[in-house]
């Protein structure tokens, strides 16, 4: 097949021109079910937070007045009127110089403005004596105080956590309107690749790529359908691509790309409807035979058999369109600025990203250097790295001591 090599850009705007990424529909879910999924519209307060004013202490009501001047000396004196509890209703109506007993989050009863807590009084009986003077307020969390009626308090492409989901259900709610997953076909091919849990015979290797790249879907917002290891067979292909395309929205593929005797899947991709290919080779390293086909409407991604390519196109190309399918706010990756230990040479000709590991030196100063990224099949590479860094096209090197920008893979706490 002619392969004519994009840039990555050029990649990007070819797939942005057949493809426009946008959520995929919404649905109804249960709260107890909605962990990580994404809202798919804003949640507005239906009541106040707390839902009435409450102590937030153990001490007693009493109106704040009736302590003006209180000191251990002279100890303001009031009347004990009753006990007010958590979970239920109170009927006391405080007159001057009555108090109630009151427990932290029970409700302040009516004529009360103040809570004095328990170390600061004195009780004989009915008769309370006070030796602190309280303001207005004191001790108090009035309705509201938390979240207010009215307030928004969740966005549409929020993704729930446990902080949110018990936000939600402080307001009573039991079921929120999210985005639909993504469901992503992936498949591995090659004669040589055997699924794990199966005896391995002798020439064979156990897929690692649909493993590590359905768990990269997952961490992207959408739903990993695995299908298994196939032969470089065009008609047993054809079978499990039009399979796949009724019942997932995106088909990743990894191996078969290349341009070896049983690289097939550009020419299979051609094969099972229009337009077909759309990208056929991108001018990076890794990931230079990278595939991209659309069929159905439906985006086809076949990648490298290469593990450490397959996971980093799927970085630079893949998981922003899941994500924005899945309605998630795509957000630039983590960088951190340091110095090159040793001088780093791209492919020529094409834009090339060089795995690294960051060390911190005795002096502070942050350094890389390359993770050797072994032959093709080296499984460990990405494993071992903290991030990447990007050589452009026309840069004939980086040198050493160089500053560079390095895009990391999670977030590095002490680098």
């Amino acid at each position: 097949m002619f392969r004519k090599l994009l840039t990555l850009n050029q990649a990007r705007h070819v797939i942005q021109r057949h493809f426009k990424a946008r959520p995929l529909g919404t649905e109804m879910i249960a709260l107890l079910s909605a962990y990580n999924r994404v809202l798919s519209e804003s949640v507005t307060a239906a009541l106040d937070i707390p839902p009435f004013n409450r102590s937030t202490v153990d001490g007693y009501a009493v109106k704040a007045e009736d302590t003006f001047g209180a000191d251990e000396n002279k100890p303001a004196k009031m009347k004990v009127c009753g006990i007010v509890n958590v979970g239920e209703a109170t009927k006391i109506r405080l007159a001057g110089n009555e108090s109630a007993e009151i427990v932290t989050g029970a409700p302040i009863p009516a004529g009360a403005d103040a809570v004095v807590m328990m170390e600061d009084i004195e009780r004989k009986s009915d008769e309370l004596c006070v030796f602190v003077a309280v303001s207005a307020g004191e001790n108090i969390m009035k309705a509201g105080t938390d979240i207010k009626k009215g307030e928004t308090i969740l966005r549409t492409g929020q993704s729930l956590g446990s902080r949110e989901t018990g936000v939600l259900a402080a307001l009573g709610i039991t079921k929120v309107k999210v985005y639909a997953i993504p469901r992503v076909a992936v498949f591995s091919t090659g004669a040589e690749v055997t699924e794990p849990g199966r005896s391995l015979s002798s020439g064979k290797i156990y897929d690692i790529n649909a493993y590590s790249l359905s768990t990269a879907v997952q961490e992207s917002g959408g739903k990993p359908i695995y299908s298994g290891v196939f032969r470089d067979d065009i008609a047993k292909l054809q079978k499990v691509l039009k399979q796949a395309l009724t019942c997932a929205d995106m088909i990743i593929t990894s191996g078969g790309v290349s341009v070896g005797p049983t690289d097939v899947m550009p020419k299979t991709l051609d094969s099972i409807g229009e337009p077909g290919v759309i990208i056929c080779g991108i001018a990076i390293k890794p990931g230079k035979p990278t595939t991209v086909a659309l069929i159905d409407g439906k985006l086809i991604f076949s990648l490298p058999g290469h593990p450490t390519s397959a996971l980093l196109i799927f970085d630079l190309l893949v998981r922003p369109i899941i994500k924005r399918m899945a309605g998630i706010e795509s957000r630039k990756t983590l960088t951190v600025k340091a110095v090159t230990a040793i001088r780093l040479f791209p492919a020529k000709g094409r834009r090339t990203f060089i795995m690294v590991k960051l060390k911190r030196e005795e002096s502070g100063r942050l350094t890389v250097e390359p993770v050797p990224n072994g032959l093709s099949g080296a499984i460990t590479t990405l494993q071992k790295a903290d991030g990447y860094v990007e050589i452009a096209e026309n840069q004939q090197f980086i040198d050493a001591n160089e500053k560079v920008t390095v895009h990391t893979f999670k977030n590095l706490i002490n680098a």
